[in-house]
């Protein structure tokens, strides 16, 4: 299912930003005010997963892209590139139908994403010593 929401050059080249040169340590998008295409609503450099979780909305929903670092035993410090798809309870109907059909557009302009996780409340995407809290969809 698609929307027909187009995704905005920026979102792309601020992702190859964070992938290719660890610019960023997360970037969260957004549809424009019109609808009619994903665009950047923040990117930050802040290691801290709580900030991130604080920038993204109660009741509205976002989608992310978040560069989780961690200790693999025996085999030293990996990234996992993952994207994060908010769409809280709390969201207008209209508003997570939109977000879920124009999902598609984006995650398949950013390549390279290693993991896909979807978060409809805060204790979804909780993430602690580089495990997430509760089981998630991994999509890849």
């Amino acid at each position: 299912m698609s929307s027909g929401v187009g995704v905005n050059e920026l979102c792309i080249a601020e992702f190859q930003q964070l992938k290719l040169k660890k610019k960023y340590k997360y970037i969260i998008f957004t549809l424009s005010k019109d609808s009619t295409e994903i665009v950047v609503e923040k990117t930050s450099t802040s290691e801290d997963y709580d900030d991130f979780v604080a920038d993204l909305p109660e009741t509205e929903c976002r989608w992310a892209i978040y560069d989780f670092e961690f200790e693999k035993e025996g085999a030293g410090r990996r990234n996992k590139i993952t994207f994060i798809s908010w769409a809280p309870d709390t969201a207008k109907v209209k508003q997570k139908m939109l977000f879920a059909s124009s999902k598609d557009a984006l995650r398949t302009a950013l390549t390279g994403v290693a993991v896909e996780v979807q978060g409809t409340e805060f204790s979804e995407i909780a993430y602690e010593s580089g495990v997430f809290i509760v089981s998630f969809q991994c999509v890849n």
